[in-house]
């Protein structure tokens, strides 16, 4: 599958909003690999936006899902002292805090979408899904991806009859894809070590991801491996990407000087810019996916309505400041040059 794309360049599913119909068509149009994001979405919501994919693209295009691990829900993690500290700023934006829902994202019925649509692509975040299903989702002709960020959960997709992983280097922005939330994280390395070290042990097709924002880049996970690059990111500033205004000039603001990692928005390990609300609760969050999530969703999306980066999740790779504002056709070409030269 993946060297049937013109271009090794496939645009990363970002949830959330960011990854529209319109930005995964524009990509793929373009010859690389245009993905929905489901993370998020009513199933409904998804079937609309594949529908809309499809009235502006003929070509091949993904689809990426959340895997749930409901069994590893920690009791334990101190929701309820979170969300009273949370209670201040609720006030302060005039919204509340959201309760602490734990649920699957429609897991199973977004799986019976993806059969019944026949999805060209499926790539999985969170997890490895079970072997029975994914054998399903490649006999319905489905080219299944999985995204790792050990060695040890590359073995575990492999040995489940994953056609691809996609390697999430530690540079990468958004969340991190670990298979366990709870779990202190394995050593997590830069994506060119990354490559060299699954390499070494599994022999299918990588997809290189984290950090990448331009050609020179590129071309050095492909001739570390890789067979295609996947970058989220240097998509952020493209038009047809839902980023919102707010978001985009948080991007190149000057005030916005660094990313970290943090549990502090949702409960799960994720990279973005450095803001009040980050600095705040960094170290106060517990590690509660999808509780903090939904106790934060209100802050989050009244800050996007109030003009106010302070209190948003602004996800941004460690190449942030290298993103261009330009269609998503004519970044992929100006990559490509880049690659070539």
């Amino acid at each position: 599958m993946l060297d049937k794309l013109k271009y090794p360049i496939i645009q990363a599913p970002m949830a959330g909003g960011v990854s529209t119909p319109a930005l995964a068509a524009a990509v793929s149009n373009a010859g690389g690999l245009g993905f929905l994001a489901a993370g998020y979405k009513t199933t409904e919501d998804l079937r609309k936006d594949i529908q809309e994919f499809r009235n502006l693209s003929s070509n091949i295009f993904g689809v990426n899902l959340f895997v749930p691990n409901l069994n590893e829900i920690n009791d334990n993690c101190n929701v309820d002292d979170y969300r009273a500290k949370l209670e201040k700023e609720a006030l302060l934006l005039g919204t509340t805090v959201g309760d602490p829902i734990v649920d699957d994202d429609d897991w199973h019925n977004k799986i019976d979408l993806i059969k019944e649509e026949k999805i060209p692509v499926v790539s999985f975040t969170f997890g490895c899904p079970s072997t029975e299903t994914i054998k399903e989702l490649k006999q319905n002709g489905s080219f299944v991806i999985v995204t790792v960020t050990n060695l040890e959960e590359a073995k575990i997709a492999n040995e489940s009859g994953a056609d691809a992983l996609c390697l999430q280097g530690i540079e990468a922005g958004g969340h991190r894809a670990s298979f366990s939330n709870n779990m202190e994280p394995h050593e997590e390395y830069g994506l060119l070590v990354f490559i060299s070290i699954v390499k070494k042990e599994i022999d299918i097709p990588i997809i290189a991801a984290g950090g990448i924002m331009d050609g020179c880049t590129i071309t050095a996970v492909l001739e570390a491996g890789a067979s295609a690059a996947q970058l989220g990111t240097a998509f952020l500033l493209c038009p047809e990407s839902g980023t919102n205004t707010v978001y985009r000039k948080a991007l190149t603001d000057s005030d916005f000087t660094t990313t970290h990692i943090t549990r502090a928005f949702t409960g799960r390990r994720a990279r973005g810019l450095v803001n009040y609300f980050l600095s705040t609760y960094d170290k106060e969050a517990p590690a509660a996916y999808p509780q903090v999530h939904y106790m934060t969703q209100k802050l989050r999306k009244e800050a996007v309505q109030s003009n106010n980066p302070k209190y948003m999740s602004l996800w941004a790779g460690q190449g942030y400041k290298l993103a261009q504002s330009l269609p998503a056709a004519d970044l992929i070409k100006t990559l490509m040059l880049q690659v070539n030269k």
